[in-house]
């Protein structure tokens, strides 16, 4: 058996990338250094992730929602389903393009530093991923208290609905976050997550050199 036939991502052995997942690991290594182990994951189809990633861009299309409210919501929804991948890079995303602390209040529930429309959409986050039959009248009339009309409350409830499926495959194939996120995020954010797996100790696949 060859080392790539040994090799693993999560629970899985290491698929053959095609040449769409080769493209999705030359814009990691552009971007971040190295290869996520969420694209080796889904490099078994990255047609279904890309997919997935224009589903995305579709739920909030007519009512675009801004990047800093896109980071909140994936970023409050993450923590509270316990996945601790997206909730590190996200919650990391928050904290560079705005304030670290900020970031921290949302990844622990209490939104310090956020406005009331910011508060209301993390609250509704944490309550679709926590439990979504849970959910009241009430709720949906506090986000149209904060500004948000229906089509914006749906539009927002598919886009943290996407966002979860994606951290359920990675969670239940046993993906965890990357060990680059060490060094790239503030100390803060990666204090304050606590839920789902664990930072690898070193990466799960060596780069090539």
């Amino acid at each position: 058996m060859s080392a790539h036939d040994q090799a693993r991502i999560g629970f899985l052995r290491l698929p053959d990338p095609s040449p769409e997942a080769e493209r999705s690991f030359e814009e990691d290594i552009q971007e971040l250094g190295y290869i996520m182990n969420v694209s080796r994951l889904w490099a078994y189809q990255p047609a279904t992730q890309a997919g997935l990633s224009d589903l995305l861009r579709q739920a909030h299309a007519s009512d675009p929602l801004t990047l800093r409210q896109r980071q909140i919501l994936v970023t409050a929804a993450t923590a509270a389903f316990g996945d601790s991948y997206c909730a590190l890079v996200w919650g990391g995303k928050l904290a560079h393009s705005s304030d670290p602390m900020a970031a921290v209040g949302v990844l622990r529930g209490l939104d310090h530093g956020l406005s009331d429309s910011e508060q209301a959409l993390a609250t509704w986050a944490r309550k679709v991923a926590g439990n979504p039959n849970t959910t009241t009248a009430a709720d949906v009339q506090a986000l149209r208290d904060a500004g948000f009309n229906d089509a914006q409350i749906f539009s927002i409830t598919v886009f943290i609905a996407l966002r979860l499926a994606f951290a359920m495959v990675n969670d239940a194939l046993g993906v965890s976050p990357d060990a680059g996120l060490r060094s790239a995020l503030p100390p803060a954010v990666l204090d304050a997550v606590s839920v789902g797996r664990p930072i690898e100790p070193h990466p799960a696949v060596e780069e090539p050199r």
